[in-house]
């Protein structure tokens, strides 16, 4: 997907991942054998990955900088409002005998019919735009989404960062060099540290872990229901704060809240299970709302915040490049632990909440010693928050803020950055 969003822009791969998923959704729902199963989950997987690498870039280079945090958590809210949707028609379509999979699998065409028409009225974003040659347009573009003439600053912004993404034809590997060493380890950790939280284990098997509990079948998806409706909702917790708070507050605190849900959940497993005996009622719904506590802490930190900051921290010239690595990553990790989830939890039993804890102690310390602050920041002048990190200003070339290796393009003032950077900051 990277090489199509560079050379042909971010709507195209919406676009194209629209297609892909359309196509795929439809020979889901009249497979008449395995091979047209896979065929078609095959083209919803090539859909998925175009459109989670195009549309947080999108979203973080067409959102002024002072609300960018916000509008692109909307990704975030529609994904947990298509969670959500997803089991409520599972739930209701699994009683309709013997097609209602059909069903099931055919109505996903509908919001990617959305999302590809929408694609085709949705304008380019001006950094692609300039990326690609056209300034002129991008300039206007840039004034009428802003609504100001006044745009003169940021544009600059757009026409430095586009010149030294020309002179870069490999980006991938160009953003394997030392100066882009701090992005790429944010676009590796930060989506495997998402998915090690363990909230794709919880949401995917939540009814089967329910029912371990002591729910019944019903109750256990409406528990499922419950968790989906929490994870939806407490996006906008996130949407409303993260912008004024800025984002390793939330991803501190949220790593916090769910280290102490996943080890409450675990004692009160351990000490009922380990009498071998059933959960009360009582037990079962304490469970229940402590691991709600844990998706609420996840939706306003993690959740969004593991596709934000990484798509608003790459410059113009790898940040293609960027993004797909983390959509890959972020895919890669949600296999390996669904994968994995059913043999861990047979093996650790209650124990598996503390292997997920333990993954959220070590993402929470790695965001206090690592991950500095993006808000505020301009999409493309964050190369500054590296450069005054007490760890990455070690690993960078000292001649990055002078030159480009590649190219000799000059890069923005390092003084204006910084004086930038702490006003913001």
């Amino acid at each position: 997907a990277a090489p199509v969003t560079r050379k042909y822009g971010r709507r195209t791969s919406i676009i194209i991942g629209g297609i892909n998923f359309l196509i795929g959704s439809a020979l889901n729902a009249a497979a008449v054998d395995l091979e047209m199963l896979i065929i078609g989950r095959v083209l919803q997987g090539v859909g998925i990955g175009f459109g989670n690498q195009a549309i947080p870039l999108y979203l973080s280079e067409m959102a002024p900088t002072h609300f960018r945090g916000a509008l692109n958590m909307m990704f975030q809210v529609a994904t947990t409002f298509g969670i959500f949707t997803a089991n409520m028609i599972n739930y209701g379509t699994q009683q309709i005998q013997p097609w209602g999979w059909r069903l099931a699998l055919g109505l996903a065409a509908i919001p990617t019919l959305l999302m590809t028409v929408g694609g085709i009225f949705i304008p380019e974003t001006p950094n692609s735009l300039v990326e690609r040659g056209s300034k002129e347009q991008g300039r206007k573009l840039l004034e009428k989404i802003r609504g100001t003439n006044e745009v003169d600053a940021e544009f600059q912004d757009m026409l430095d960062a586009g010149e030294l993404a020309k002179s870069i034809k490999h980006p991938y590997w160009n953003i394997l060099k030392r100066r882009y060493r701090p992005e790429l380890v944010m676009a590796i950790c930060m989506p495997a540290f998402q998915i090690l939280t363990g909230i794709n284990s919880i949401l995917f098997y939540a009814p089967m872990l329910f029912q371990s509990m002591g729910f019944g079948r019903e109750a256990s998806l409406y528990s499922s229901a419950l968790t989906g409706v929490v994870l939806a909702l407490s996006t906008f917790i996130s949407i409303a704060t993260v912008d004024r708070l800025g984002r390793r507050p939330l991803l501190i605190s949220g790593g916090i809240q769910m280290i102490i849900c996943q080890v409450i959940a675990a004692i009160i497993l351990g000490v009922k299970f380990g009498e071998n005996q059933e959960l009360s009622k009582s037990y079962s719904i304490s469970v229940v709302v402590v691991l709600s506590l844990f998706v609420l802490a996840f939706g306003w930190s993690w959740g969004p915040l593991g596709w934000t900051v990484p798509s608003e921290i790459f410059p113009l010239e790898v940040r293609s490049a960027g993004q797909s690595i983390t959509v890959a990553v972020n895919l890669l990790f949600t296999f390996i632990i669904a994968q994995a989830f059913l043999s861990l939890l047979c093996s650790f039993k209650y124990g598996i909440f503390l292997f997920f804890a333990g993954w959220i102690t070590i993402m929470t310390i790695f965001v206090v010693l690592f991950l500095p602050e993006t808000k505020g920041i301009p999409i493309e002048e964050m190369s500054i928050i590296w450069r005054k990190h007490w760890f990455w200003k070690r690993i960078l070339p000292d001649d990055a803020d002078r030159k480009s290796q590649d190219s000799g393009t000059e890069l923005i003032n390092l003084d204006m950055l910084s004086t930038a950077y702490e006003h913001a900051v």
